[in-house]
């Protein structure tokens, strides 16, 4: 007997809190999120976490436990017009028979541009609705400041076994087509482990493990489990699911410079069908962030690859990918370009619009020449050795170091020579 056409992880999706499993550190009683939903005092948020953890199910019963209206938007399929659409409607209705301001879900907020983020500020500002954004990716990279500024971000984890177990247990008792099987559990090891932490893959393997077994009852073991997930792209889902675990090993293989560890994971992305362009884009980040001034070849080597990557595609773009990958895992590592920028950013928050020395600044008319503009400024290649002594940083901060070179050979040349040039101001 075949399943209802609804998948069974959407069949059995929990509706209210008392069915709801995991993420206690939130939800857990006197949990801060748990909190805001009891009380009905919430702010506007962001769900991160992989996916698989509950965040849609969460939206959803925030709504019905504060009895508030709900409008869901996918970022994939919409845009400011959709955004407006809805905004226009909760104004129209603002005040009406005492309503609670409404929640506009967003998933997959990350998806959104710039300028569709930016749509959102007015109605979170001023209160028209109360955004909950969800999201795989990290909100500080993918998440406008300005909108981030106004929402709270809570991180959802991947599920424990403890909690994927309890999912299962669930799922036999109210889902009537598991019933009709006459499903049980001998083992549930497999289970766990394909489902990586996520209970939307759970309930789908444990839906098509039961799908491959002819007999019934259903004894769920994990030889069964194991012969009903034979296709890799199963497990490897390049749209957002195991991606994200599978990529961060890669990149965390390099960095540590292991390359057997390195290959492994670059072939399950290539058995996984994963876009070439995109595992060529992450080697060049791994070129500047880990490696760096340690080895600057290393980024003239993975933006080669990134090329030739996107002139020839599968298979053969898997020996350029290869070769790139295991230069830069063998490569030394420093990370002072990675730091010193996010140092110098940083400063640059903490101190201002700090003014620029009159030495330095453009002085394209007389009259700014008069002021002072450039007048001061050494030229350096009018003495010798091309190099000539003067401060270049605001007056406030003229003696801070942001760029500190890294235990490397050549970084390690950088900083005698700065030393050289520059005396105590670079003794550290």
């Amino acid at each position: 007997m075949q399943p209802p056409q609804i998948p069974l992880a959407e069949r059995v999706r929990p509706k209210d809190l008392q069915s709801y499993i995991g993420q206690e550190h939130l939800m857990g009683n006197s949990a801060v999120l748990r909190t805001q939903i009891d009380s009905n005092l919430l702010s506007s948020i962001i769900l991160w976490g992989p996916p698989g953890t509950g965040k849609t199910t969460l939206a959803e019963i925030i709504a019905k436990e504060t009895k508030r209206p709900f409008y869901k938007l996918s970022a994939i399929n919409s845009g400011v017009k959709d955004i407006r659409n809805i905004l226009d409607k909760v104004k129209n209705q603002s005040g009406l028979f005492n309503q609670s301001t409404p929640i506009l879900f967003i998933d997959e907020i990350h998806r959104f541009n710039k300028s569709q983020q930016d749509s959102l500020l007015e109605a979170v500002e001023k209160a028209w609705v109360t955004l909950i954004g969800a999201t795989t990716e990290n909100p500080s990279f993918e998440i406008n400041n300005a909108l981030l500024s106004r929402c709270q971000v809570f991180t959802l984890k991947a599920l424990d076994e403890r909690a994927l177990n309890k999912i299962l247990e669930r799922a036999l008792k109210v889902d009537d087509w598991l019933k009709q099987q006459q499903v049980t559990l001998k083992e549930t090891g497999a289970l766990i482990h394909y489902a990586g932490g996520d209970a939307r893959k759970l309930l789908n393997i444990l839906e098509q493990s039961v799908l491959q077994h002819p007999e019934r009852p259903v004894v769920i073991t994990d030889a069964l489990v194991r012969e009903s997930v034979k296709n890799i792209a199963f497990l490897y889902d390049k749209k957002g699911e195991m991606h994200y675990d599978i990529i961060s090993a890669f990149i965390k293989s390099v960095r540590g410079s292991d390359p057997n560890a390195a290959v492994y994971w670059l072939a399950r992305m290539i058995e996984g069908g994963e876009d070439p362009v995109f595992i060529a884009r992450r080697l060049i980040i791994l070129a500047s962030e880990d490696i760096g001034l340690a080895n600057p070849n290393a980024l003239l080597i993975a933006n080669a690859a990134f090329d030739a990557v996107t002139k020839i595609g599968w298979p053969e773009a898997r020996i350029t990918l290869a070769e790139a990958t295991i230069y830069l895992a063998n490569a030394p590592k420093s990370n002072s370009a990675y730091k010193a920028i996010n140092d110098a950013q940083k400063l640059v928050k903490e101190t201002g619009n700090l003014e620029v020395p009159l030495a330095l600044r453009n002085a394209p008319t007389k009259l700014m020449k008069q002021q002072g503009y450039g007048q001061d400024y050494k030229y350096a290649h009018s003495y010798e050795g091309h190099f000539v002594k003067m401060n270049f940083m605001p007056e406030t901060i003229a003696d801070k170091i942001l760029y500190l070179p890294a235990d490397n050979a050549k970084e390690q040349q950088y900083k005698k020579d700065l030393q050289q040039k520059w005396g105590d101001k670079y003794k550290y």
